[in-house]
């Protein structure tokens, strides 16, 4: 009967002690909520969107790149050798860096999905996980280069108090002491004959 097919869903839902069934359902409708399932999808929900398929396809690209250039260089390069893959798939992690970062700043936004906050989890990690391979595993990060200007700036900063003191050795005064000598007191008898005189 359909006007009691709820009441009748519901008991069958809670019908055993535990109702493992709405626990369940519960777990993975927090799981989902969580993970960001939603961003990852367009607003519908009929497949993945544009830009999360256009992301999913760059990382399948570095990590072709990844496993091209390590094929039979592995037995001869040191474990910390990687300059072929460092050089060689250079663009395409540059090209899926900043296309993260732009789903990053379109997600904040409500991009294709409606949804803002977090990217889906699914992106989060591939983005990870090409990182993590990037820079620890092939060490291929970039030097900062601002490093010289920091250095400049440190150095003069550190600089300055030496500069303060020494100018200002220089540019003091230096206050020679000059000795007064104390009077030295006349005999005993020429105040006798002083005293005798007024007297």
């Amino acid at each position: 009967n359909s006007s009691e097919s709820h009441n009748c869903a519901k008991s069958i839902l809670t019908s055993d002690r535990l109702q493992i069934v709405v626990a369940l359902s519960e777990f993975f409708n927090e799981t989902w909520e969580a993970a960001n399932c939603a961003n990852c999808l367009k607003n519908n929900s009929e497949g993945l969107s544009n830009s999360t398929v256009e992301f999913l396809d760059l990382f399948n690209k570095s990590l072709t790149c990844f496993e091209h250039n390590l094929q039979g260089q592995t037995i001869y390069l040191s474990p910390n050798n990687y300059t072929e893959v460092c050089k060689n798939c250079n663009e395409t992690y540059k090209m899926l860096n900043d296309l993260y970062n732009n789903l990053q700043r379109m997600n904040r936004q409500g991009g294709e999905s409606g949804h803002s906050a977090h990217l889906c989890i699914d992106v989060e990690d591939a983005m990870n996980i090409t990182r993590k391979l990037w820079s620890r595993t092939f060490n291929c990060s970039v030097p900062c280069s601002d490093t010289v200007p920091v250095i400049a700036v440190s150095s003069f900063i550190l600089f300055l108090p030496i500069v303060f003191y020494l100018s200002s050795f220089l540019h003091s005064k230096q206050k020679k002491r000059i000795l007064i000598l104390p009077k030295r007191i006349q005999s005993n008898a020429s105040l006798v004959n002083i005293q005798e005189k007024y007297s």
